[in-house]
């Protein structure tokens, strides 16, 4: 009898210093479609206030953490301690992927180095990440799309998550259907999909306010869309969308 494929077996390092608790439910169901968090550490000073709040879910998540006193101001322990132990669970070979959650650039080069081995790297952070950390990682989610909206009403949910507005996808969007080069234009979203991951490790629907990739799209109002009944959808760009898009590339030359 064939067996069920495993999942890819995760390492997820919390840095609760630059993580707010709030996310936590969010973030391990995110995790949860990329693989299997068999290792859950979070690492912090939990006398101090933004990291005590973690102290109310760890037991939820099963969440290991590890206490790093801040006996120096300007030395983070706790940096330090999450990039060695991230380094002997890379060298003991038993994962698949690592789950970096910090807003923090000084990851930046644990992510590469990690990466370097061959193992994917996702990060979780706030939207003021730094570029470099962002793009060192095979995808990257922002923590603000990741927050319980169910129960906030319109102005809190704005208050919590800075969304941009759809016209920002257009540009990406549009650069991932030109780089496949069709004769027609035409391009199967599934493909664009996979190509915006590659193309812009942060790209991700709910940054723009949609869930899905395909009411993105619609939204923008740039695309043309061919979705016959049981088939595939694919988009190309607009005629008029095309030249606004010439004319912004010849601009930036």
């Amino acid at each position: 009898m064939p067996t069920e494929p495993r999942s890819p077996r995760l390492a997820v390092l919390i840095d609760a210093d630059n993580t707010s608790a709030k996310i936590a439910d969010g973030l391990f169901e995110e995790i949860a479609k990329i693989g299997e968090a068999s290792v859950r550490r979070i690492y912090g000073d939990f006398s101090s206030t933004r990291s005590k709040a973690w102290a109310d879910v760890l037991s939820k998540h099963a969440i290991i953490p590890q206490q790093q006193f801040a006996y120096t101001t300007g030395k983070n322990a706790s940096d330090i301690t999450l990039v060695i132990d991230a380094m002997d669970l890379l060298h003991s070979g038993r994962f698949e992927g690592f789950c970096l959650v910090s807003s923090d650039s000084d990851f930046t080069r644990l992510a590469a180095r990690i990466r370097e081995h061959g193992i994917d790297v996702y990060g979780f952070g706030e939207q003021k990440t730094p570029e470099s950390f962002r793009q060192a990682c095979r995808r990257f989610v922002y923590t603000e799309n990741l927050l319980p909206t169910a129960s906030a009403n319109a102005q809190d949910a704005a208050a919590t998550k800075s969304l941009q507005p759809p016209s920002a996808a257009t540009p990406v969007i549009a650069k991932v259907i030109s780089q496949m080069g069709t004769e027609d234009g035409w391009v199967p979203l599934g493909i664009v999909g996979n190509q915006l991951a590659n193309l812009a490790s942060d790209f991700d629907p709910r940054t723009f306010g949609f869930r899905k990739l395909s009411d993105l799209v619609r939204k923008t109002n740039a695309f043309e869309i061919d979705h016959p009944e049981g088939g595939a959808m694919r988009i190309r760009l607009k005629p008029a969308a095309k030249s606004r898009e010439r004319s912004k590339s010849a601009a930036s030359r």
